[in-house]
């Protein structure tokens, strides 16, 4: 069986990625990162998703990216905006899918997998720049030039299978895969029950797919 790395957040769109991996016949590595988020809550639902969704392996990676801060989401000291605002906004964390797809790549060589899987999305997102269709492909000319197994003839492939859909899409696939929902969770600042805020931009962008898809939203919110 072929093999892949999977990163999976705890999220909406991970939740599908890896539901997505393993209906395409992927024997599934999930990788979490504990990159010090303000939260545990998404690792506590990647740890819940990996088995359940069907992750042979799930490992959860811990790096210090509050230690350089620089963003609402590795820095308590910055508040997490509530409400919508122009360009790139502070919840974009320096380098993060840089360096998340880099330890996936690690892993992938290690394991003989030649395909990683990342939940990245280029239509309803917060405008990310390592979100775009031309971010994942430079990544994938960046792994196969800096390996040994990239070197030696093995070819590296970022799947990104989410890119070009709508959150609603996003939705619709996972649900037609049989992903429970009210196990994810999407919100920049939930509290300490595991519960969403409702105001942040990622929980604006969930809230917004679900009721576009004509799903339930099984998401537990403090603020509604």
């Amino acid at each position: 069986m072929k093999k892949a790395v999977v990163l999976l957040s705890g999220g909406l769109d991970s939740a599908t990625l890896l539901s997505i991996a393993h209906d395409q016949g992927y024997e599934c590595y999930a990788l979490s990162i504990n990159y010090g988020q303000r939260h545990s809550t998404e690792l506590n639902a990647a740890k819940r998703l990996a088995g359940l969704l069907g992750a042979v392996d799930h490992k959860i990676i811990p790096i210090s990216l509050d230690s350089f801060g620089g963003s609402a989401l590795t820095d308590e000291s910055i508040d997490v905006p509530e409400q919508e605002s122009e360009g790139i906004p502070i919840t974009y964390v320096p380098a993060r899918n840089t360096i998340f797809l880099s330890l996936a790549l690690g892993w992938a060589e290690v394991l003989e997998a030649r395909d990683l899987f990342v939940g990245v999305n280029a239509v309803d997102y917060s405008g990310y720049p390592d979100c775009r269709p031309e971010f994942i492909n430079a990544f994938e000319q960046l792994a196969n030039l800096a390996t040994k197994a990239g070197v030696e003839g093995g070819k590296f492939h970022i799947r990104a299978p989410l890119i070009d859909l709508t959150k609603a899409e996003i939705i619709k696939q996972g649900t037609a895969l049989g992903v429970d929902y009210g196990l994810t969770i999407s919100c920049y600042q939930a509290d300490g029950q595991g519960r969403a805020c409702s105001l942040c931009d990622s929980c604006r962008l969930r809230k917004q797919g679900f009721e576009d898809a004509g799903v339930p939203d099984p998401t537990a919110y403090s603020h509604i």
